[in-house]
């Protein structure tokens, strides 16, 4: 009003009005209740580009902030991964070429990063042009932690640990573009750290030109989408972590190798797994891995695509103890879900428990299920 008054102009055409923010269990924050947080206590303990970033993060349309400390812990730990994944590329040699070209990158795990990255770039910026910064934050967040991080520079290691030279300075090449382009989408929320960054990292052996946040916003449209090369990574990724997840529900010991056997694969499959053999083995902790007509006895299975996945334990675990351990677990999650169930069935019970009591319990009951259903899922396996 004092703007339209004084300058005869409107001082902002757009205004972003966030939902509540409470505490941590969803209760509004009260001097009364002692449950004030103080945004400049957790900025000395977190950092500001934690704080930031996890508001960001919880700024949705449809729900409240919940804020406190461990979900800034959290956001936190986000940028120590993000540094330390600079420091990776620093270590290894990977510094911002002018002359490179995303587009023309030949090996396949390259490919598959650039596409990935410019379905990041446009997700972001989608996602911030609506105003909808909990999306942009989000899937900026899947693709350094769950994408860049957890699996691409996993996958080049053995390019840049390898004799072929051409390959590593590839590699090295790809990995400080999606770097940088990584600092400029993340610099919205986390002005401080990706500017340091910046900073810290090189443009071939020489100081960058600019500030980051001068740097051109990444526009990533017109790259190619790679979708064969796509498909081939999350093949491996599925597979890998389809190993994985038997290791965890099986229990078997971290340092156990065991050996993978796909039966029915089409030439494709085989094609893809003689490619990435050495990968495969490595993050899977496999002995080996190769194809057959028949699963082997005494094998936990899952299926990935055509193929179905066969990992022999018979001589790393007891079937029948490991089967006795899961079903004794499953018992456990089966009682907390009839108890949580009982709770939340009982109307006195849900018409006197404040807002964040049942809100409590029904997140602790989503998680006895989901740990039931893995569960199941583990115990089905060993059947088979």
């Amino acid at each position: 009003m004092m703007g339209l008054h004084f300058m005869d102009d409107v001082p902002f055409r757009t205004v972003y009005i966030h939902n509540r923010v409470l505490d941590e269990k969803g209760v509004k924050m009260s001097k009364t209740k002692g449950n004030v947080v103080d945004p400049l206590e957790l900025v000395d303990v977190y950092g500001a580009d934690a704080l930031r970033f996890t508001l960001a993060l919880a700024a949705g349309q449809t729900r409240d902030m919940r804020i406190g400390p461990g979900r800034v812990e959290t956001n936190r730990n986000f940028a120590t991964k993000l540094w330390n994944a600079a420091r990776f590329c620093e270590m290894n040699g990977c510094d911002t070429r002018t002359d490179f070209d995303p587009a023309e990158v030949f090996h396949t795990v390259n490919k598959w990063i650039v596409a990935e990255a410019a379905k990041a770039a446009a997700e972001v910026t989608a996602s911030l042009e609506a105003l909808r910064f909990n999306e942009a934050a989000g899937a900026a967040y899947h693709f350094v932690w769950d994408v860049y991080c957890d699996w691409y520079l996993e996958f080049i290691k053995p390019l840049l640990n390898g004799t072929d030279e051409g390959a590593k300075a590839e590699a090295r090449m790809t990995a400080a573009w999606v770097r940088d382009t990584i600092l400029k989408l993340l610099h919205p929320f986390m002005p401080y750290i990706t500017e340091e960054l910046w900073a810290r990292t090189v443009e071939h052996l020489k100081p960058r030109k600019s500030l980051l946040i001068e740097a051109p916003w990444p526009e990533l449209g017109k790259l190619p989408k790679n979708e064969t090369a796509r498909a081939e990574m999350q093949w491996v990724i599925d597979l890998v972590s389809g190993v994985r997840s038997i290791r965890s529900e099986m229990n078997v010991p971290p340092s156990a190798k065991v050996a993978l056997v796909l039966k029915d694969a089409e030439a494709a499959t085989k094609e893809r797994l003689q490619q990435h053999l050495g990968v495969i083995e490595t993050l899977a902790r496999l002995s080996s891995a190769s194809v057959a007509n028949a699963i082997p006895a005494g094998s936990a299975q899952f299926v990935i695509g055509e193929a179905v996945a066969a990992l022999p334990l018979g001589d790393v675990i007891d079937f029948a103890k490991e089967r006795a351990r899961l079903e004794k677990e499953l018992k456990k999650a089966q009682d907390e879900i009839a108890r949580f169930d009982a709770k939340l069935s009982n109307e006195q019970f849900v018409s006197r428990a404040p807002e964040d009591v049942l809100t409590e319990q029904r997140e602790k009951r989503a998680e006895a299920a989901a740990l039931a259903a893995r569960l199941n899922e583990a115990i089905a396996r060993l059947s088979a």
